[in-house]
């Protein structure tokens, strides 16, 4: 029942987070005599993962749930993988064609579970079916496959229905949803205050709609909903989970908890104590616990005196039994294999759903043909005859940037043209000098992530990005990120200052951005 955390790089000098990611010699000790049931993994590569998982696979005397959290694709997290856009790029192609949008998150979850089966991993925790309708959401945001019921209902499902080509298994989360909170649960604990009618209209049916399209599981959120339970948040709650999912919703699939390292929870609750409440309330599976070994002991006292049933247990038992014999099923009619990662069919897709995707202040609707035929905006230079060159990016953390780097196209398509980068986040614009002219191409790399807190920048950072976007010499504007930024910020600019909008940040969609913009 508990799913550890570990580092997917090979060796533990490489671990990057050791609060959270053990050795590998205790990780093997979990596996081989606690009998853990998964491991989730953060970091490297998809070569490595695919090393790493049939190593541990080898060691555990029954099958592991090998898990990741890829909501865009397995390479989000495993470079050398394919990386999608964020799930809500889907919902500005599906406000447009509604087939169309379909159809690509049905593919996006083919190409999903097909490198991740190519690596070993057998469940993907995803997708995210909460409706993001608070704009302010930090840790959601683009991370939702929309801002309404009915398209996050039918993309997330097409999803779902994608991945279960494969013996994979899939996770609705975070129930009862995560989308109209401006507090982030890894951080703190959330409160959705929405009476129980406005949670039946919109929050539950995209997990309602995702249960009978086939989610293997549903994971709880670390959210305190008063109409429910005002004493528990939804992890720790048997009236929600046992109550609401179980009973009355009728969810007969595993029931996840988020990652119980989480702010939300442990800066309430002892750290074996909330692995043993989340049982209590109906969890199947205890995803990250603080101390592993603490928790297997606090739940067998608490089986042994009588606070758990063993019958509970048991039926927790059996629900993930069924779920690993689903992923052993047909895994000979599909070969493990790192050649089933990162084809040239997949990045096409991601190319495909990019350029659908994009928005611009030049024109709203664009097609693949447009970023062919296109000619060069009139204010960018076709030559090198300016002095100075600026092509200024700003991140909101520098540190957390996998998709920069001196040859993400963000950086080598600008220079190969005479501009000069700089880098900066809130921190260092005071070291920018907006005065005179400079030619200027500025891109802003901004978007909700967990752990961050905010999904936009200060206001000393917004102050800053006003005197830029008004400054004569700014000849253009890319977003790559957060479409709430890209409206916060596009009624500030020349009508005549072209404008790019891209809901990816991957060096697929910084290549699609600029192409359009430079006319390529």
């Amino acid at each position: 029942m508990l799913v550890v955390r570990a580092s997917g790089y090979l060796f533990d000098h490489q671990i990057q987070y050791p609060d959270w990611e053990t050795s590998t010699a205790k990780l093997i000790n979990w596996v081989q005599n606690l009998g853990i049931g998964g491991i989730i993994f953060v970091g490297a590569s998809a070569g490595e993962i695919a090393i790493r998982t049939s190593q541990l696979q080898s060691r555990a005397k029954i099958p592991l749930l090998m898990a990741a959290d890829i909501e865009e694709g397995v390479g989000q997290r495993f470079s050398g993988a394919t990386w999608f856009p964020p799930p809500m790029a889907l919902s500005a192609i599906f406000r447009q064609n509604s087939k169309l949008g379909v159809y690509y998150a049905e593919q996006m979850g083919i190409f999903t579970a097909q490198e991740a089966l190519g690596i070993g991993i057998n469940w993907v925790l995803a997708p995210v079916v909460d409706v993001n309708n608070n704009p302010n959401n930090p840790v959601i945001n683009v991370r939702a496959f929309g801002e309404t019921t009915d398209e996050v209902k039918e993309l997330a499902c097409a999803f779902i229905r994608g991945v279960n080509k494969y013996p994979i298994l899939t996770t609705a989360k975070h129930f009862p949803g995560h989308g109209d909170t401006e507090v982030d649960s890894h951080l703190e604990l959330p409160k959705i205050s929405h009476s129980e009618s406005h949670l039946a209209e919109v929050e539950l049916p995209p997990f309602l709609a995702a249960i009978d399209s086939g989610a293997d599981m549903v994971m709880a959120a670390h959210l305190l909903i008063p109409s429910w339970d005002d004493r528990f948040p939804a992890t720790l709650s048997h009236k929600i989970l046992t109550g609401k999912l179980r009973q009355e919703l009728g969810f007969s699939g595993l029931i996840t908890t988020d990652a119980l390292v989480m702010g939300a929870i442990t800066n309430y609750y002892e750290p074996n104590e909330a692995p043993v409440m989340a049982v209590e309330a109906g969890a199947d599976i205890l995803l990250m616990t603080v101390d592993p070994e603490g928790a297997i002991n606090a739940i067998c006292k608490a089986v042994e005196n009588g606070r758990i049933t063993p019958l509970q247990i048991r039926e927790s038992v059996e629900r993930i039994w069924r779920a690993k014999e689903k992923t052993a099923q047909n895994r000979m009619d599909v070969i493990s294999s790192t050649q089933l990662v990162g084809t040239p069919e997949a990045r096409m897709t991601v190319k495909e759903i990019v350029q659908h995707s994009l928005i611009t202040n030049i024109s709203l609707n664009l097609s693949p043909t447009k970023f062919i035929n296109s000619t060069p905006a009139n204010n960018f230079p076709s030559n090198k005859t300016f002095t100075e060159l600026r092509n200024l990016i700003v991140v909101d953390n520098p540190l957390k940037c996998p998709h920069i780097n001196h040859m993400a196209p963000a950086v080598d398509l600008p220079e190969k043209m005479g501009y000069h980068t700089q880098i900066c986040d809130h921190e260092y614009f005071q070291t920018i000098n907006l005065q005179g002219d400079f030619p200027t191409l500025l891109q802003l790399f901004i978007r909700g992530n967990p752990f961050n807190g905010s999904a936009s920048f200060n206001e000393t950072a917004i102050d800053f990005l006003k005197g830029v976007l008004t400054n004569k010499g700014l000849q253009a504007f890319v977003v790559y990120g957060s479409p709430y930024v890209w409206r916060q910020f596009i009624p500030l600019m020349n009508v005549n200052t072209p404008g790019v909008f891209s809901y990816g940040q991957m060096p697929i969609a910084q290549e699609v951005a600029l192409l359009y913009l430079f006319g390529s």
